[in-house]
């Protein structure tokens, strides 16, 4: 069977027509994984953060009465490749009985989620002693304190200045026990308080001393 000149464009433009309209199919860059602490009686009483492969990032953390309110935040690639690997040696958490099954006190109930189009593995732990579990729970749980942090700030920022020193060293303790994933995240919201005339001298101060001392330790 052979085509004139005319039909084999016409065949070429509706090929085309139908790739362009067709849903795209999966792979691997559509993974997400999902972290989420329930901690009733805590501060804050829920944590949820997804990361996929590629994309933005979301997390929602609140107290359990308050209304869902998830919000984009930017995940860099080392730790997004970082989460992946660890979500991967816990085979995507399929089949995975992470909890240490003693007879301790309830610290939350943590849930490690994995969804790819129709695959889907979850596990839940109050608390383990898997490596890679634990890894995963101190990635995310410092995620969560980063988000926390540069929330403080801004909200400082807006509608309380006297607070703002507050808030830095809430910031400069969580530095200090190395808890953020990616510190350099804040240092537009430090440097902008550095540069705010009507902050008081102190927390301008410290907003300086904090974004040389993370401006150092990248350049390591």
């Amino acid at each position: 069977m052979s085509f004139r000149p005319t039909q084999l464009r016409i065949a070429v433009v509706l090929c085309a027509a139908a790739w362009l309209t067709a849903p795209a199919f999966a792979s691997p860059e559509t993974a997400t994984i999902t972290y989420r602490r329930v901690f009733k009686g805590s501060v804050p009483e829920f944590i949820e953060i997804k990361v996929p492969q590629t994309g933005k990032a979301t997390f929602d953390i609140r107290q359990l009465d308050d209304d869902t309110a998830p919000e984009a935040f930017e995940v860099g690639q080392p730790v997004r490749d970082k989460i992946f690997s660890l979500a991967l040696e816990l085979k995507n958490f399929n089949g995975q009985d992470l909890d240490v099954h003693r007879r301790i006190a309830n610290l939350g109930e943590k849930t490690l989620r994995y969804e790819r189009d129709a695959e889907v593995h979850e596990t839940h732990f109050n608390y383990t002693l898997n490596s890679a579990a634990a890894q995963l729970q101190q990635i995310f749980e410092g995620l969560a304190r980063q988000e926390g942090d540069l929330v403080n700030l801004r909200r400082a920022m807006k509608y309380d200045r006297l607070g703002v020193n507050d808030a830095l060293r809430q910031f400069e303790g969580d530095l200090d026990r190395r808890i953020l994933p990616e510190p350099e995240r804040l240092l537009s919201v430090l440097d902008q308080i550095a540069a705010d005339s009507r902050v008081i001298d102190i927390a301008r101060e410290r907003a300086r001393s904090l974004a040389e001392r993370i401006r150092t330790a990248r350049n390591l």
